[in-house]
């Protein structure tokens, strides 16, 4: 079941890592630094383990979640007049078929290598959740992204404050000649001090890297685009230009709608992984063609 998902090593690396951050940040950095006894350590304490809990919610929820299965009895409705033409035909007029599963896909699903089955608007397989990120768990995942890099964010800060602090009373104490040369550092200071090292320079690369994380999804998401459609409208357009026709990806709905669509329809719940975060069953999209029509988005 998906529980077995967190028996994974890139799942493990991350839940580690989680808490690795965590520890440090609240009892080797806001305690010795602030006082969780103070309004601005516990200020500081309660905000970062918020948006702890809300990245590993959105976490478990993109792990455990069923990134969205095509029914058995899925068959593409041809007479329906508000299905779009190019949702169920490809390239050479036939109906999307996927030869592996042996049944039809509906548009945006995609077979995956990995999970050995199609996926209702796939977008990728992610290594780290031990999942694929598709309909039903593309929110948690983006969700995700967005808590770590303001964790990250959080967590640097208050690194860098309490760094340059010890630097300054440091500096303070050898001109006014505080403390006797040579007086030796405690074991324990100089073991956080070496963990909070650690901490900064597993923080600085792994900010960076779901940044640009996150402003790719971002992208995706304001043009209502997966990693998959991106990539395949590279081409689509590249035809298109060299046709001499203008290309526009037929499921974006203008950037309201989009995240609307992806995100909910409140924006209240919008940061809220557990909230609806998109609109209809998978099988079926409005597109640029048909928004005025309300059973496109069924």
């Amino acid at each position: 079941m998906g529980f077995r998902r967190f028996l994974s090593l890139p799942v493990a690396v991350v839940l580690v890592l989680i808490g690795f951050v965590y520890h440090t940040v609240v009892f080797l950095v806001i305690e010795p630094w602030l006082s969780l006894s103070t309004a601005p350590g516990l200020f500081n304490a309660l905000f970062f383990t918020g948006l702890g809990v809300m990245a590993v919610l959105c976490y478990v929820i993109a792990v455990l979640k069923d990134p969205g299965r095509i029914p058995l009895s899925y068959m593409p409705d041809l007479e329906d007049s508000g299905v779009a033409l190019h949702e169920v035909k490809r390239k050479g007029g036939d109906l999307r078929y996927c030869q592996k599963c042996a049944h039809y896909k509906p548009p945006r699903a995609h077979h995956c290598r990995v999970c050995k089955r199609c996926v209702l608007r796939m977008d990728h397989h992610c290594v780290w959740i031990n999942n694929c990120v598709g309909h039903n768990n593309y929110k948690a995942f983006f969700l995700f992204v967005l808590y770590v890099v303001a964790a990250c964010i959080h967590a640097l800060i208050l690194l860098g404050g309490q760094a340059i602090q010890e630097l300054g009373a440091d500096s303070e104490m050898q001109n006014t000649d505080a403390l006797p040369k040579g007086m030796p550092v405690s074991s324990s200071l100089a073991f956080s001090a070496i963990v909070k090292v650690v901490c900064a320079v597993v923080l600085v690369p792994l900010l960076v890297a779901v940044t640009v994380l996150l402003a790719w999804h971002v992208y995706l998401l304001l043009h209502n685009k997966t990693t998959i459609e991106y990539h395949e409208g590279v081409r689509a357009r590249w035809l298109a230009e060299k046709a001499g026709h203008h290309y526009r990806h037929p499921y974006d709905l203008g950037v309201v709608s989009n995240i609307v669509t992806l995100l909910g329809p409140s924006a209240t719940f919008w940061f809220i992984p557990t909230a609806t975060g998109h609109v209809g069953s998978g099988l079926q999209f409005r597109t640029f063609y048909d928004q005025a029509d309300p059973r496109s988005s069924r």
